[in-house]
């Protein structure tokens, strides 16, 4: 997860190391399951340099772990027949969401950003872009700026099991409001009978409960 600023308020400063250990916990279990769930599909491109950039298990030979000087040189030689297209066709749609994702993909957050709104000036509708754009904020550290376009998204997309998967998280890691987390993953599954991934949701609803009792 990338580091955010989180913002104090008084409930903040009464935590308990109980909270906070669950907080963490809960942060470190979702690390890997956040990256695929808040964006939908990915660039074979890039999933192969995140395939490279894993860790092997202990005891098996592996390559060196790229650096993250490298993941960007990779990132910029995906993108750069996409930006001489750009040049040619600026509000060329496909092309905006392709760089977005790309960028996203290869954890450059404030370039993606820069694309997803590109491509939301063309589709200011559309949930799944929107969704993906406040992912990209959140992982530049803004979890207002995150929460306001899911809150838009939903505007259009009142069931849209993505966002409100991804606002919950944001709610409860950015604004440490696990009872504000706990609404949206409820809205989810009550929207979402059938979420394939029901019972994980549960799981991090009754941990959520459990953290903000205290």
């Amino acid at each position: 997860m990338a580091n955010t600023e989180r913002n104090a308020s008084p409930a903040n400063a009464a935590w308990s190391s109980t909270q906070a250990y669950v907080l963490s916990v809960f942060c470190l279990v979702l690390g890997v399951a956040l990256g695929y769930l808040f964006r939908g599909s990915a660039s074979p491109v890039m999933a192969t340099a995140a395939a490279t950039a894993g860790s092997a298990p202990q005891g098996q030979a592996t390559q060196p772990q790229i650096t993250p000087e490298q993941q960007k040189a990779m990132v910029d030689q995906a993108v750069a027949p996409l930006l001489a297209a750009l040049k040619t066709n600026p509000d060329d749609f496909n092309t905006l969401v392709q760089l977005a994702n790309l960028y996203y993909d290869g954890r450059q957050y404030p370039e993606a950003v820069k694309y997803y709104q590109l491509a939301v000036k063309s589709q200011p509708t559309n949930a799944d872009l929107l969704t993906d754009l406040g992912t990209s904020i959140w992982y530049t550290g803004d979890a207002d700026g995150a929460i306001a376009e899911f809150q838009t998204a939903l505007k259009y997309r009142p069931d849209h099991p993505g966002t409100l998967f991804n606002l919950g998280i944001v709610r409860w890691q950015g604004k440490l409001d696990p009872k504000g987390a706990v609404q949206a993953w409820e809205q989810l599954l009550k929207l979402n009978p059938n979420y394939p991934e029901k019972q994980q949701v549960q799981e991090y609803i009754d941990r959520a409960k459990q953290h903000a009792k205290g």
